[in-house]
Order: structure tokens, then sequence, then C-alpha cells
């Protein structure tokens, strides 16, 4: 189910980064509020603190952001790396309950806080019926299967 997880949020995910006006990175919908950068940044630093949790060294780190491209590469590696843990032999260290309240769940909220980001910023994503998504456990990139379901 973790797996399948990521792979939710990796499908979530490619939706909300792919696109991307060449500005949106930097983009504040108010002056308390995170830019797009430093959201992804964060996920970045959620998938690493999760990795290190299923690897029984748990770190934590508040990272910089780095310009968006790279940010976005960062993410899928870092998502990459997360699942091929999960999918190996070795037993995970962390209960698989708490990786996915912790660090997977934030993740997916803050999928959700770009996709609202995007829309302010004047490049919205369209909404989609996820329950019809072709989903696959193990598809963690940002090449992901074409909607079923979208609307306005």
């Amino acid at each position: 189910m973790l797996r399948h997880s990521l792979a939710t949020l990796a499908y979530r995910a490619a939706k909300v980064l792919r696109d991307a006006p060449l500005d949106f990175s930097g983009f504040r919908a108010s002056r308390e509020t995170r830019t797009p950068g430093q959201i992804l940044a964060h996920m970045g630093d959620l998938l690493e603190w999760g990795l290190s949790l299923a690897n029984g060294q748990e770190a934590w780190q508040n990272s910089r952001p780095l310009r968006w491209d790279s940010e976005v590469e960062r993410f899928w590696r870092t998502l990459a790396a997360f699942d091929q843990r999960l999918a190996s032999a070795v037993p995970v260290a962390a209960p698989a309950e708490r990786l996915f309240a912790g660090p997977i769940a934030d993740a997916l909220a803050h999928t959700g806080q770009i996709a609202m980001l995007r829309r302010l910023a004047g490049s919205p994503v369209r909404g989609e019926n996820y329950f019809r998504a072709e989903i696959s456990t193990g598809r963690v990139g940002m090449e992901q299967a074409a909607p079923v379901v979208e609307f306005d």
C-alpha cells in the first residue's frame, strides 16, 4: 500500500508540475504563504526524510529551494529512491502507518497546495476523477498515464 501511495503521489504531482510557467516557482499568493519553489523543496525534504526513516536513520533537513527544474528533478529522483527502497527485500525500519501519516500524506497535501497556487497564478490544472485514474504501483516518474476523466 505504501508503494501505491507513492505512485498516487507521483500521478498527482506530475499533473501539477507538468507545464508550470517559468516564473511559477517564485509566485506568492500572499506575504505569509510559501512559494511553489519552497513547497516543492519541502516535498523533496519529506521524501528524503521518509527514505531515512525506512532505513532506520531518521534525518531531517530544511533545504533551500533550487531552481524549479532542478527541484523538480530532485523530487522525482528522491521519490524513485524511496519507492525502490520500499520494493527491496530489506525490512523497512519504520511502521508503515507512520510512514504514510508523516512524509507521504504531507507530500500529498502539498501537491494540492501547488495545484491551488497554479490556479491563483493563472495556470490552472484541470480537476480529475482520481478513482478512475490509471495509477500503477512502481510508476513514480514524471511519465504517467493520460487522464481518464478530467473536468474544469
